[in-house]
């Protein structure tokens, strides 16, 4: 079992940036590949980056490519999301998510936070 946590969330300008993170509780955590997800208002959930167990390897979605950067500390049993470079477009509610592999579909994800909500002002 994994319990998650989200902090970080808020209202940025565009151009800003905010850091993301997932605060993981269970001893399997490291076992785990991590994901980032969002969901505007009206609209589908859809898949931002995820890495793996060991960290050595990311994925992200076409709109955030060189501007968010995923990564974690199994120490700490936490995951961040990086974002620069924001934009009005980016406003959503973010959830972090744990699965047996990572990728970008939602049902490969067994755990799911709560959500943070960000907002970005043009």
């Amino acid at each position: 079992q994994v319990q998650l946590v989200e902090s970080g969330g808020g209202l940025v300008q565009a151009g800003g940036s905010l850091r993301l993170s997932c605060a993981a509780s269970g001893r399997t955590f490291r076992w785990y590949g991590m994901g980032w997800f969002r969901q505007a208002p009206g609209k589908e959930r859809e898949f931002v980056a995820s890495i793996r167990w060991s960290g050595g390897g990311t994925y992200y979605a076409d709109s955030v490519k060189g501007r968010f950067t995923i990564s974690r500390d199994n120490a700490k049993t936490t995951v961040y999301l990086q974002m620069n470079s924001l934009k009005p477009e980016d406003t959503a509610a973010y959830y972090c998510a744990a699965g047996p592999g990572f990728g970008s579909h939602a049902n490969g994800y067994d755990y799911w936070g709560q959500g943070t909500q960000v907002t970005v002002s043009s």
